[in-house]
């Protein structure tokens, strides 16, 4: 249902519709669906619109009141697992993906600022036989965080996984939930569900206010198309979540 595979797979249909039978007429509107679709959603003036709703849905954390203290002191700061690919002969840092890194920096940044709170990195497994949570904890053992401050939960293996799990954690605390700006609405939601309390603390925001024309504006772009991507993949992740019950 993603972008790529799906405006490809109109497109094929397409061609065999165009080269195996007499509907030639149907299997060029096929593929001009396809190609099009794929090359609207490449472009930023559709992708920033699609994502734009979901990172502006909460304000960025601040750690600090103006009393130069912690503005909610809390016990926890929870980091939601991204995504990673195992391989020891590299550094933990390449094995992580941009999401995660993301996740993890911002979340230590924050526990940083809460004296005697709990890191708490969620994540299982699911493609990969080492937990995300694990990966996590280690990036953050080596750049100084406490190991005694950190606990790893490499159980779950969606967000409605980790809500239930982290309930058992934090029970009726309120706690700072870091994860990505777009993933931030679908995570509250299902937290919420439980009868929990995030703050939220969304972080890598894709879409960046008073950014120039470039060149590169007025063509398709692949990282455009992550962003449609990015925001598709929510937008199915909420229905599902809405259609399921867990929200």
């Amino acid at each position: 249902m993603l972008p790529l595979p799906l405006c490809l797979e109109i497109s094929f249909i397409g061609l065999f519709l165009l080269y195996f039978t007499r509907r030639e007429r149907l299997g060029k509107a096929f593929i001009s669906i396809g190609l099009v679709t794929l090359t609207l959603l490449s472009y930023g003036f559709i992708s920033d619109r699609l994502l734009r709703p979901l990172e502006n849905r909460y304000e960025p954390y601040v750690t600090e009141s103006a009393a130069d203290g912690p503005k909610y002191p809390v016990r926890f700061v929870v980091v939601l697992g991204g995504g990673h690919t195992s391989d020891p002969k590299l550094p933990m840092t390449s094995q992580i993906d941009d999401s995660s890194l993301v996740r993890l920096a911002e979340g230590i940044r924050i526990y940083r600022k809460q004296p005697g709170s709990k890191l708490v990195l969620s994540g299982g497994g699911v493609f990969d036989p080492v937990p995300n949570a694990r990966v996590m904890a280690g990036i953050a053992r080596e750049i100084g965080v406490d190991g005694g401050d950190i606990i790893v939960e490499s159980r779950p293996k969606d967000t409605h996984d980790e809500a239930c799990i982290i309930k058992s954690i934090v029970g009726s605390a309120s706690f700072v939930l870091v994860t990505s700006a777009s993933h931030m609405p679908r995570a509250m939601a299902l937290f919420k569900k439980l009868g929990m309390n995030p703050i939220p603390a969304p972080t890598r925001h894709r879409i960046k206010s008073n950014q120039a024309l470039s060149p590169g504006s007025f063509f398709p772009q692949t990282d455009d198309l992550h962003k449609s991507e990015t925001a598709i993949h929510e937008y199915l992740g909420i229905a599902w979540a809405k259609l399921s019950g867990q929200i």
